[in-house]
């Protein structure tokens, strides 16, 4: 449901990330959108230039949002493994209510046009890098085996970024579980054996 108690730019943002998900971007006008507001199509001009400009702001404020985070969680002199267990509860935590904007974030990313595109994807670099990093002073430090941490980190950003396609809300397992689980995984990845897993849930589905 659309939050009307924000302003028009807010509710004209939410509506479009609700479309963009559930139709695509290619299957959406800015009628569509005025249409969800409750406006008429050229009041959307007023806050956006074109439909282009909506699907950039969504994506550059997720990624915003997601650094600004990661900024004020990251452990900067911890060892690596640390490191890399707070990074995982960190991602898990941060995108269990962010499914849609994940969604659009993944699969419209081939939609932004060239300069929204390198806007964009210079952020999403930025978080890769951070993860790059730990896994680098990782195996600098004999303690991750990890054969190459450019395709490590990509696949670790992967699998937990998967949590958004499944993850509901009152499920069996709490959220601090699931975090937990993942971190377990995230550490096996990269050659650690843990035993927290095997405490954390049942063997029920």
């Amino acid at each position: 449901m659309l939050d009307k108690s924000q302003g028009t730019r807010e509710v004209i943002r939410q509506a479009a990330e609700r479309l963009f998900a559930r139709k695509s971007y290619g299957a959406v006008s800015m009628r569509d959108i005025a249409g969800a507001v409750g406006i008429r199509q050229s009041a959307i001009y007023n806050h956006f230039p074109s439909k282009q400009a909506i699907l950039a702001d969504l994506m550059v404020t997720h990624m915003e949002s997601l650094l600004d985070a990661w900024e004020e969680a990251r452990l900067e002199d911890a060892p690596p493994t640390e490191r890399l267990a707070n990074f995982a509860r960190f991602h898990i935590a941060h995108h269990f209510d962010q499914a849609t904007a994940v969604f659009i974030a993944y699969m419209e990313l081939r939609s932004l046009e060239e300069d929204n595109f390198a806007a964009v994807n210079a952020m999403r670099r930025r978080y890769e890098l951070a993860v790059r990093q730990i896994l680098a002073d990782g195996v600098e430090a004999g303690v991750f085996q990890v054969p190459d941490v450019n395709v490590g980190a990509r696949a670790l950003i992967a699998m937990l970024t998967g949590v958004t396609t499944w993850y509901r809300e009152g499920g069996r397992l709490s959220r601090e579980t699931i975090a937990e689980i993942y971190v377990e995984m995230t550490l096996r990845s990269v050659g650690l054996e843990t035993g927290a897993g095997r405490s954390l849930c049942s063997t029920r589905p």
